[in-house]
């Protein structure tokens, strides 16, 4: 398993992660289909998830452009 596989691999976690998050946080004062109201969404827990959403997203993308980075002069050194 090379480095972009793993780096591609969290980013489909990190934007798995947001979208539940924002699911949660949609859902906010959304009724239920037996018409009870879903008002017991933690905000704070969700926002902390967007948060940790985003900053997994940031650290494989910096990870996928660090493996192209290295495959680039690898290439260019035996070019």
């Amino acid at each position: 398993m090379n480095v972009s596989t793993i780096a591609l691999q969290g980013l489909q976690q990190a934007d798995a992660q947001l979208g539940s998050a924002a699911s949660k946080i949609a859902s906010f004062g959304a009724s239920s289909p037996t018409g009870a109201n879903l008002d017991t969404v933690d905000l704070s827990a969700a926002v902390v998830a967007l948060l940790s959403a985003k900053n997994l997203y940031s650290a494989n993308l910096s990870t996928v452009k660090v493996a192209d980075e290295t495959q680039k002069t690898t290439i260019d050194l035996i070019a």
